[in-house]
């Protein structure tokens, strides 16, 4: 993070590193507070109601769940593209694990509470934003968001979550790194360099949005299912609604992708198309984030 030596890359390191710290601290207070209680170390068995509300809250802060979640716009707006992809899939890929370990001692109340607001926030701060790597971080605290209230029923339902949410943002991330954009503004005469790579940018952002024909509906799809086989209806109309707020800010970006002039007079000069290489990975991760509802049946019996 730290690598460009910019003063917002420096304090985006320094915000980064002490929240990181003050959840590993937790977690490790969370393990001592049960082992005094009831005798045993395992992590995996933890029965004392502090130490799950402890350890809660520790992987709360590390995922950036609402009301955890201040640290991550902050650091991602500091961090290079690559790096800020990273951070968003990869680096939330331990506590999930830690989550997945323990999922059966936490608790289901306290987990959808987290969860509803991390939706319901994740999508209301990212409406008036014009940074793009802001907006994805609300994005990935409002994703974030659905696979908490489901780790507690059906833990490989999350995971599922989480690798097509890793396939979806990667194609997002990389396609904006090669379009070297960073605000909405420049976003908009970005169409110029590579085109298709722009039309394909927009089908994406609406798969990341959870719309119907495209991938990322089908973990919004079986998690409100699941939900309602577990007498969660209420539960699961909430944060359908509250993924609305999400959808606007989604539907923002693939109207500035789609965009070919802006309404309005840019400062920003058109930048012509250049002989950009071709790169195998975005085109693997586009077509995968496009196209794989219809092998749902067969994504389910894996």
């Amino acid at each position: 993070i730290s690598k460009s030596h910019h003063p917002r890359a420096i304090e985006a390191a320094t915000k980064y590193f002490l929240t990181q710290a003050t959840a590993s601290a937790l977690v490790l207070f969370s393990s001592m507070t049960n082992a005094w209680q009831t005798g045993q170390w395992d992590i995996t068995q933890l029965t004392h109601p502090m130490s799950c509300l402890i350890l809660t809250s520790a992987v709360a802060m590390k995922l950036g769940l609402v009301p955890f979640h201040f640290w991550f716009p902050e650091v991602l707006q500091g961090s290079p593209m690559v790096t800020g992809l990273l951070l968003s899939t990869l680096m939330k890929l331990p506590p999930i694990t830690l989550l997945y370990m323990t999922s059966p001692s936490l608790d289901p109340t306290l987990l959808t509470a987290l969860a509803i607001l991390s939706v319901a926030l994740g999508g209301w701060m990212g409406l008036n934003q014009t940074q793009i790597r802001k907006i994805l971080a609300f994005s990935s605290i409002s994703h974030l968001g659905w696979m908490a209230i489901i780790i507690v029923y059906n833990p490989k339902l999350t995971l599922l979550n989480f690798c097509l949410y890793t396939v979806m943002t990667a194609a997002v991330f990389l396609t904006l790194n090669t379009t070297k954009v960073l605000k909405l503004t420049t976003l908009m005469t970005a169409w110029t360099k590579t085109p298709s790579l722009n039309a394909m940018l927009l089908l994406t952002l609406l798969s990341l949005a959870g719309l119907p024909p495209l991938t990322g509906f089908l973990p919004k799809w079986l998690i409100i299912q699941e939900l309602t086989k577990q007498d969660m209806a209420p539960a699961a109309t909430l944060i359908s609604l509250l993924s609305l707020l999400s959808l606007f800010f989604y539907l923002r970006l693939a109207y500035c992708t789609a965009i070919t002039l802006p309404p309005h007079t840019t400062n920003h000069m058109k930048q012509w198309r250049t002989n950009k290489p071709t790169n195998i990975t975005i085109a693997m991760l586009t077509t995968m984030s496009i196209m794989l509802l219809p092998i749902s049946p067969m994504i389910l019996t894996i």
